[in-house]
This record gives C-alpha cells, structure tokens and sequence, in this order.
C-alpha cells in the first residue's frame, strides 16, 4: 500500500425534514451523544448541500469549501485518533452522520466517505511519521484523499491487479493504472494499491474526467502512473500487508457506503409522502389512495430494517466480531438493494414529475445506483456471505 501525495496548484433543490428517531443500541454508546452528532449532520446537510445539491450535480462542481466546512465540524476523520486531528468517533457514529449528510447530497457524501477511508488507513496502518504527516491536512480537509484499487482489468477480481511497485534505492518505481477513481485529478493524497515486484520517470497522469449517470459533485479519472517515484518512507505496513489492509478497509466502505444510501432512502420517503399530500387525482389527494398508503407502508419498514442492519454491522466492526465481515456483506448487499428500491418507488409516486431535474428524488435514484456497484458489487457480497456460511462447520 502507496500512499502518493500529488503536487498540484492551489486550487437548488430539496427540502429536508426533521431526522428519523434512533433506536437506542443498548451496547454503552450514549444515546443523546449519538443524537446530537445526528442533529448537527443534518443541520449541515439541510443548510449547507440540500440547496447546492442540483448545481453541483448539474454542473459537476467539487464543492471544495463545503465539504472543508463539514471539516470543521469533526467529519473530515470522523473514525480517525484525535491525536492526529481526528474526531475519534466509533462505526456506529460515523453511519448516523453518513447517514444524514446524505439527506443533502448523496454524491458529495459518498466522496467524504471515501475520504475518511483513506485518512483512516493511514490512521491505522501508518507509523508515527506518517500518521504526523498525512492525517491533520487530511482531517482539516485542507488536503484530499483518493483511495485507488480498481483496475480496467481488475474490479471484482482486486487479488489480479497489476499495477506494479519495484524498490530502486530509498524509492518505488510505479506503473500501471487505476479505473474510476473518486476525486482522481483533483485531489492531494493517493491510496495506491499495487503489487511489489516486476518490471520497471514519468510519473503521476490522469485519464479524462468520466460522465456518470450519478455522482457528478466528484470527478472521477483514470490514475496512470508511468515510472512513477514513490518514496518507501510512504509504505503503509509491509510488503505483502497491502491486500489485507486493503480488504479491512473495504470492510468499513461497504458499511459507509450503505449509510449514504440510507440517507438518500429517508429523503427520498419524505419527498414521497409530502407529494402524495399534495397530489390530486380522480378529486382527492394521493394520500388517500390505500395501494399508495402501502407502499409508503412497506418503503419505510424497509429503510427501517436497512438502517437495523447497517448499525448492527457498524457494532460488529467496531468490536472486530469474527462475524464482521459477512455482516458488513450482508448490510451492503441488503441496504444498498433496498434503499434504491425506496428511492425508485418514490420517483414512481411522483409520476412524471418525478423525471424532471426540478424535482429531487431522481437524483437520489442516480446517485444511489452505483452503491450496488462500488465497494465490492452485491454478487461479490453474495459469494463472501454465502461461502462464509458453507465454511461454518
């Protein structure tokens, strides 16, 4: 595992209602702690990305000084050591603040996310020296991070990449190319995965900035290294670690990523419900329509269960349970298939309206879509839980 630092030069929509009620976890987290952490990402998301949200998406902005803003409040390193400038928080934590920064933008969130990963690898598998140089800017938000596994060749697959890292001196030499890579070209700090060994100074170059169907508040970019000089002092862990590191940081993405669609879920029932207050047809409201009381009915218990899951999940990791990585599987998997669900059912409760870029839930159903797809995809999650399951003896 790389950590490549970039030199570079300086550089309307949606209405939010009042959070949903948590249930008490009972495992020594102080409730009224969680719920204030709760009530501040949600004041943030109301107030500083629900009214950007369609701008940022419409033109593809990278909405720097917010998401430095949300920095400042603890959720540049949320799960990162205060001693480096963290907040310090647990899993849990982190899934109720994801959660509701998501009620304001899903794309912009998902990114922090990714971020915070980044910060906490080398958090948690830096040295001293490291964690000192990296994690404050990385916290501050002053510097951003970029977390590179993915290949053109490798995504399912991340044990077949190739991109490779062969040590000259105090340096190492890296070729090879990293796919879809969140903030890739507009951030500080690189995550590198690659494979120590084989052939061998260009440097550091990216691909075009790719048009998604979703996520468009972050650049996404080929990372193409070509001869490129890393210093060794910028291993995290040792050779051979990068892998496992790699994977447990997965762990908690999987859990990260499902919280963002939680909050595009929660949003996405409370848009429903109010145009279904609001809406007339045949002489009265779509309120009171009973096959549409239903399935406001079934939305909500299941983005009820999806949140259950994900905090469970969250415990799981963050007590290191041998259980902890099928159920991160399974809190992805389920989440992330049922939150979309939620978020394209409300958008057919909207009819047509519901297609039109003034009206925000289609852009939580775009944003959303790609949660099955990133972080591992939810057939990968379905092989990690089902062969964890047939090793059970």
């Amino acid at each position: 595992t790389i950590i490549q630092r970039k030199q570079k030069k300086p550089r309307k929509t949606g209405r939010r209602t009042k959070p949903p009620e948590e249930p008490d976890s009972g495992r020594g987290f102080h409730l009224p702690q969680l719920k204030e952490f709760q009530k501040v990402a949600f004041d943030f998301a109301a107030n500083e990305m629900a009214p950007h949200m369609a701008e940022w998406d419409q033109k593809e902005i990278f909405p720097v000084e917010t998401m430095r803003k949300a920095a400042q409040l603890g959720f540049g390193g949320i799960y990162v050591q205060p001693d480096v400038g963290g907040s310090g928080l647990s899993r849990l934590d982190t899934s109720i603040i994801f959660e509701a920064l998501s009620t304001g933008c899903v794309s912009t969130t998902a990114y922090i996310s990714i971020h915070n990963m980044c910060a906490w690898m080398i958090d948690s598998y830096g040295n001293k020296e490291q964690r000192e140089k990296f994690c404050p800017d990385l916290c501050s938000m002053e510097k951003f991070a970029s977390y590179c596994l993915t290949e053109p060749g490798s995504g399912s697959d991340a044990a077949s990449l190739l991109t490779s890292a062969q040590r000259k001196g105090d340096h190492y030499i890296l070729n090879g190319s990293k796919a879809f890579i969140s903030g890739g070209g507009d951030t500080d700090v690189y995550v590198v995965m690659c494979r120590t060994g084989g052939k061998g100074p260009k440097g550091i170059s990216f691909g075009k900035k790719e048009k998604k169907v979703g996520w468009n508040s972050q650049p996404t970019r080929a990372v193409i290294f070509e001869d490129c000089a890393v210093p060794v002092a910028n291993r995290l862990g040792e050779e051979g670690q990068g892998f496992n590191i790699a994977m447990k940081g997965l762990n908690g993405g999987r859990i990260n990523i499902a919280s963002c669609s939680l909050g595009a879920a929660h949003a996405s029932v409370q848009l429903a419900r109010d145009h279904l207050l609001v809406r007339k047809q045949f002489g009265e409201t779509l309120s009171n329509n009973q096959f549409l009381q239903f399935k406001l009915a079934e939305m909500a218990t299941k983005l009820v269960a999806s949140r259950l899951l994900i905090r469970e999940a969250a415990q799981a990791l963050q007590e290191d349970r041998p259980d902890a990585v099928a159920i991160c599987s399974m809190a992805k998997l389920f989440a992330t298939d049922e939150c979309f669900n939620i978020c394209n059912q409300a958008l057919q409760m909207h009819g047509g309206y519901g297609y039109l870029k003034d009206y925000a839930v289609q852009q939580f159903v775009r944003d959303i879509r790609v949660h099955q797809i990133l972080e591992g995809t939810n057939e990968v999650m379905r092989m990690i839980i089902s062969r964890n399951l047939l090793s059970e003896s």
